[in-house]
């Protein structure tokens, strides 16, 4: 096991790591932006290095500070958590050559499946359903259109280094085909600094479900199960439950084997997911995209499969095999996660940034709070504006939406604006209650409420 570990990454994720070493007996060592100098995982961390300015780019995207900072303290293995440089493939590599274990997949590994076009040829050797679309990179718009001609509209127009819904355009006239295309890999290349695009068949009224898979440096592969992440917004998701009320245990077997097949044949080791679109009456499902790294709805598949997945990731990358309990992980009961961001969702869902004057978490049975957030916080205006993850558990879907409700209720910020109203809606329609959601309902939802 390492004795001393770098977090690369900030907020609740990386006080969520922070958690994880202490467990494990590991020395953790935080780093931060100045914009970030009171957050809760800069004050629990057993050491702290700033590495910057508060813009990402000039802190939590600095490679070179971040190495410095891990060989100055002597970190052993670096977590990056998610999103910054979770799924570089280029720092993963540098790590390896400085001798410091990156807790990921290898760099190789990271091109492979990051690279979405790659990772879709990767899929097909797999023998794992995916939707009809091109084979290559596009050389521009002109052929990407007449490609879309080929597949046939509508078209989903898709950055091959994209993710987070950035980089991608759906498209239903061949007129707006140019326009689009242009959107998606200028915003591709502002985010990501990668514009090559390709084509997906746009499967209409979809259903958004990932599996969480895992493979050690021991030859094991599995799956912990699947999320059901379909209510999203702008290609966010802001709500998360495990298990799918949509899937059969058929297409959940199915899904699941192929999962597996396919981090197999990408020989895949630690902790990533693969996301699919599932056709509106559940018969059919197609590979999208993998997520190298791990999910901001982790907690979802811990609680319902009993297992503590940062950890794992952890030992896996020291060379130990999985835990008993994870290759033996089975089913219990349903968890819900809201991501309550700092945002107004009556206006647009603008950012809210700004001191919070009062926060009260909710507690009680089968409630979990993952938030780097207090009293007197100050959210700074620069990050993703997820502020906290909620997290109820039951013995029964319908039981857990009870309490998703109950918890929201309860939870109090005041001096921001917050996403928790639109999420207490969401628990109290009869679409949600009842499981036929698809990743088109929210979007319809505020046209019909909100104008």
């Amino acid at each position: 096991m390492f004795s001393k570990i770098l977090i690369a990454n900030r907020g609740e994720i990386a006080l969520r790591i922070i958690r994880a070493c202490r467990e494990l007996g590991v020395t953790s060592v935080a780093v931060y932006s100045e914009a970030d100098v009171d957050s809760m995982h800069v004050q629990l961390a057993d050491e702290a290095v700033c590495i910057g300015a508060a813009p990402s780019s000039e802190s939590y995207l600095k490679q070179d500070r971040i190495l410095a900072a891990a060989e100055i303290a002597g970190a052993e293995a670096i977590h990056p958590g998610y999103g910054f440089l979770s799924e570089n493939a280029r720092f993963a590599e540098i790590c390896k050559n400085s001798g410091i274990k990156f807790i990921g997949p290898s760099a190789e590994v990271i091109s492979k499946m990051g690279d979405k076009n790659t990772a879709r040829a990767t899929a097909v050797a797999a023998g794992v359903p995916v939707t009809p679309g091109t084979d290559d990179i596009l050389k521009d718009a002109a052929h990407g259109l007449q490609e879309a001609k080929r597949i046939g509209l509508p078209v989903m127009i898709k950055a091959t280094a994209g993710g987070g819904g950035r980089g991608m355009r759906p498209c239903f006239k061949e007129e707006e085909f140019e326009m689009l295309y242009n959107q998606a890999s200028q915003e591709a290349i502002a985010c990501f600094g990668n514009g090559d695009c390709y084509l997906e068949k746009l499967v209409m009224k979809p259903h958004h479900v990932e599996f969480q898979v895992f493979g050690d440096s021991h030859g094991n592969y599995l799956h912990l199960g699947e999320r059901d992440c379909s209510m999203q917004r702008r290609n966010q998701k802001i709500i998360e439950e495990c298990p799918s009320p949509l899937l059969t245990e058929e297409l959940r077997k199915k899904m699941g084997d192929a999962s597996v097949a396919l981090i197999r044949e990408a020989g895949y080791e630690n902790a990533g997911t693969i996301e699919y679109l599932v056709d509106e009456k559940a018969e059919n499902f197609y590979f999208m995209e993998m997520n190298t790294r791990i999910q901001v709805e982790h907690p979802v598949t811990e609680e319902v499969m009993g297992c503590e997945l940062i950890k794992e990731m952890i030992r896996v990358a020291a060379g130990q095999p999985f835990s008993e309990h994870v290759l033996n992980a089975a089913p219990r009961g349903h968890a819900i996660e809201c991501r309550i961001n700092a945002e107004d969702p009556y206006n647009n869902f603008s950012p809210s940034p700004g001191k919070i004057d009062l926060w009260y978490a909710p507690g009680g049975k089968g409630v979990r709070v993952d938030t780097h957030v207090y009293s007197g916080y100050t959210v700074p205006p620069y990050y993703d504006s997820m502020i906290a993850k909620l997290i109820v558990t039951a013995a029964t879907r319908e039981l857990a939406i009870k309490r998703m409700e109950r918890a929201l209720k309860e939870f109090m910020i005041h001096g921001i604006k917050t996403t928790i109203p639109f999420q207490l809606e969401i628990m109290r329609h009869p679409d949600f209650i009842n499981g036929t959601y698809g990743i088109d309902w929210v979007g319809e939802y505020i046209k019909e409420t909100q104008g």
